[in-house]
């Protein structure tokens, strides 16, 4: 389903859709849609703490690793050099979607990421226990760990899978480097047990690993599309977020660039895809957040647990000061909107339109971790009748319009296509 009004740059081959918010914004399902028009779908950041769920039919697919847009055949899905990946966790997910009869030869990762060991996930998880009422709500599965190590140069990556010699000696190194942290700590993995696993494990992965740059480039120079995914959203970029309370890898646009290895001159158009209201998992500055019956019927009615940890999603209204700044960090085109169907029957919305410190100055992001930071928001009507049959934007009630139309000023972006509904199909645009 094509979502953007005007044919693409063929000069610029690459689009990118990324989350604006705090993550869990659907981009998953709206990459899936999308995903028909380009010959690569390319994930280029993050690991299997970030979730994407789609349904289809009686089929919900939850996915943590491997790209969206498993459900169209002829797409190839490459997972990117800037991911970092545990190799247990892709090869249960590619077994799962062996199951649902989805041909795996299509899912390929590059030789130049890395690779996220059980030692990481305990050091994670130690280190949380460790920060006490500080931490920061991980997931626990080690992600931040392998990144230090990818750039602190003790990182394995999945080029290394292939030289079992030159693996064993690799993960001793780093178990030893990491053995201070681990002192009289319980239940840490053994060298021996994770040699073992990955050696069986990479049997299974090596013949999906391959040169991703010669890859995209490659397909660029037959004049092929290519969809570059992020993970999580913009507000936990480990540089422009809510630092320290962000993932460890660059969630924007631009980090598509670093995390498929392709030059900005490639890129064409850029999504951005944020809920019709807001949502957050774990610790941090979550302004819009509404402690209250209605952030309990948003979670409620939205279904807002995660798809990686199920843990319970903080709710609140649209940011539209956060939204701002992540249109301005991505660079966006356009925007779609999901979840508008779990705004049904609510009889007044709120927006958050601006920010002001505690002795009242207003302020941007930059005041988001200020103590008593208030927020001004700005209500609408809602609206009473179902939407979820609907697929036009232009045949949504008028004061679904009027918000998705306040939605779009208050942001800078215009407003493409809107998600009425979980199924795959339930788009307006």
């Amino acid at each position: 389903m094509s979502i953007f009004p005007a044919p693409p740059d063929p000069r610029r081959p690459v689009d990118i859709a990324v989350g604006i918010q705090w993550g869990d914004e659907g981009k998953g399902r709206i990459v899936d849609l999308l995903a028909r028009d380009y010959a690569i779908v390319a994930r280029f950041g993050g690991g299997d703490n970030a979730g994407h769920s789609i349904e289809v039919g009686e089929t919900k697919l939850a996915l943590h690793i491997v790209p969206s847009g498993v459900l169209v055949e002829r797409t190839k899905l490459l997972i990117g050099a800037g991911t970092v990946v545990s190799l247990r966790g892709l090869v249960d997910e590619l077994d799962t979607l062996v199951k649902l009869g989805v041909d795996t030869s299509r899912v390929v990762v590059s030789a130049r990421a890395h690779i996220v060991f059980p030692y990481h996930a305990a050091l994670d998880r130690l280190l949380e226990k460790q920060r006490g009422g500080a931490a920061i709500g991980t997931t626990g599965r080690g992600i931040g760990p392998a990144y230090v190590d990818r750039v602190g140069r003790l990182g394995i990556t999945f080029g290394d899978l292939a030289k079992p010699e030159v693996l064993a000696t690799k993960i001793r190194q780093a178990l030893l480097a990491r053995a201070p942290l681990f002192a009289g700590a319980e239940g840490v993995p053994r060298e021996e047990d994770i040699v073992g696993e990955t050696l069986t494990l990479a049997e299974r992965i090596v013949p999906h690993v391959v040169d991703d740059v010669a890859l995209l480039h490659d397909a660029i120079a037959r004049g092929e599309r290519i969809l570059a995914e992020g993970a999580q959203g913009t507000m936990l970029d480990v540089t422009y977020g809510t630092y320290p309370f962000v993932t460890s890898s660059h969630t924007v646009a631009g980090g598509a660039c670093i995390g498929l290895g392709i030059g900005p001159t490639t890129v064409g158009r850029v999504l951005g895809v944020a809920k019709a209201y807001c949502t957050r998992v774990g610790s941090g500055p979550f302004p819009s957040e509404l402690s209250d019956e209605r952030g309990e019927r948003l979670r409620a009615q939205g279904r807002e647990f995660g798809v990686t940890t199920g843990r319970p999603r903080r709710c609140g209204w649209y940011d539209a000061v956060a939204a701002r700044y992540a249109a301005q960090l991505n660079g966006l085109d356009g925007l779609a909107i999901t979840k508008l169907d779990v705004l049904s029957g609510f009889g007044r919305l709120g927006i958050v339109t601006g920010y002001r410190r505690a002795d009242g100055t207003p302020c941007g992001v930059e005041g988001l971790a200020d103590p008593g930071l208030q927020v001004e928001v700005e209500e609408h009507p809602g609206w009473d009748v179902e939407i979820r049959d609907v697929r036009r934007i232009a045949d949504l009630p008028a004061a679904a319009r009027a918000f998705l139309d306040r939605l779009a000023q208050v942001t800078g972006v215009p407003v493409l296509a809107v998600s009425v509904g979980p199924e795959r199909s339930a788009l307006a645009v």
